[in-house]
């Protein structure tokens, strides 16, 4: 039986899907995984990406497709929980959280940032700040409180294991995931601790693959996990086949820590884009409003044109965001399989 509690929202398990941008968990995985009694998340991050005007209007684009996909998933959900995942640092922020309000999204998972005005805007949707730090917890925690007198709904924890960009510098991830580094699980301890005193659920996102992963983070007091690799290889997941079979084929050493163009680091799939790119080509092409922190005068290559040819499967020219167990998938399994083993 799941303890998670978020407010009235009571997943049958205890699972999150972690939310993956641009097009990885759109409707169909955000539905599958609700319906299977956990709770499916929307990635806004370029959301409206296959629309044709597209190229030529991307937020309007992506705001209309904040909508369509929520209808989407509900569609598929059952009666599931559906959350967004939307990024502080996304250009046009606060309209991409009063687009999924509108089209009454159950929950709202914000980090790349922190997202101080989000209890201003939020509506009647649950909201759960990303943290990294006990720091970065204490000082959202304190500003809602002050400000909103409001309190987050859930904390969701994102450890240096995690995929995509990662809130931690080059020097704290390798400390953290080398052998003999750091130990990341005095800060969940640290955090968690601060969470009880604030009376909110925690999760715990990165590096989660399987059952025992999960296990060892309730036994830490958090309330459930947020995952989001191992859903990539599923049949549900909204990516191409051969970025699922990316995934397949990866090997331990193949998972690298890259230098984002929008000054982030993040974890990815070594691949011939990457040595292009390291070898000093530029694949700029126009910019798509997606990161405030972006540079396009100066970036080595459009980080949301080489996400979407990625997820296209248009892999040699193209950025595969992943997490650190990423090298572990040897099938494809579906949606329901996987929620099975976590319940």
């Amino acid at each position: 039986m799941s303890e998670l509690k978020i407010g009235n929202l009571c997943p049958r398990v205890p699972v999150i899907q972690g939310g993956m941008g641009v097009g990885v968990s759109l409707s169909g995985l955000a539905g599958a995984v609700a319906a299977a009694g956990g709770i499916g998340v929307i990635s806004t991050a370029q959301v409206g990406f296959r629309d044709p005007d597209f190229t030529r209007n991307p937020i309007k684009c992506n705001l209309k497709a904040v909508a369509d996909e929520i209808k989407k998933a509900r569609e598929k959900a059952n009666g599931g929980i559906i959350g967004v995942n939307i990024m502080v640092a996304t250009k046009h922020y606060e309209d991409y959280v009063k687009a999924a309000v509108a089209a009454n999204v159950d929950l709202i998972i914000s980090g790349a940032g922190l997202p101080m005005t989000l209890p201003e805007i939020s509506g009647a949707a649950k909201i759960a700040p990303i943290v990294s730090s006990r720091k970065a917890l204490r000082v959202i925690a304190n500003h809602w409180r002050k400000k909103y007198d409001r309190k987050p709904d859930l904390i969701v924890i994102e450890g240096p294991f995690a995929g995509g960009h990662l809130g931690f510098s080059k020097e704290d991830i390798d400390a953290y995931t080398m052998t003999g580094g750091k130990d990341y699980d005095e800060e969940i301890k640290s955090i968690i601790a601060l969470a009880d005193e604030l009376a909110v659920p925690v999760v715990v996102a990165g590096g989660i693959y399987e059952r025992k992963d999960m296990d060892h983070y309730l036994s830490m007091g958090a309330k459930g996990v947020q995952m989001a690799t191992r859903f990539v290889t599923t049949k549900e997941c909204d990516a191409s086949n051969a970025y699922k079979q990316a995934y397949l084929d990866a090997k331990k050493e193949d998972i690298v820590i890259v230098k984002s163009p929008v000054g982030m680091p993040g974890r990815a799939i070594h691949n011939a884009f990457l040595d292009k790119v390291n070898a000093g080509e530029r694949f700029m092409r126009g910019c798509r409003q997606c990161i405030i922190t972006c540079k396009p005068d100066t970036a080595p290559y459009c980080i949301t044109e080489a996400l979407i040819n990625a997820v296209e499967g248009r892999l040699d020219e193209g950025l595969i965001f992943c997490g650190s167990n990423a090298y572990r998938a040897d099938k494809i399994e579906t949606v329901a399989e996987i929620m099975e083993e976590f319940s």
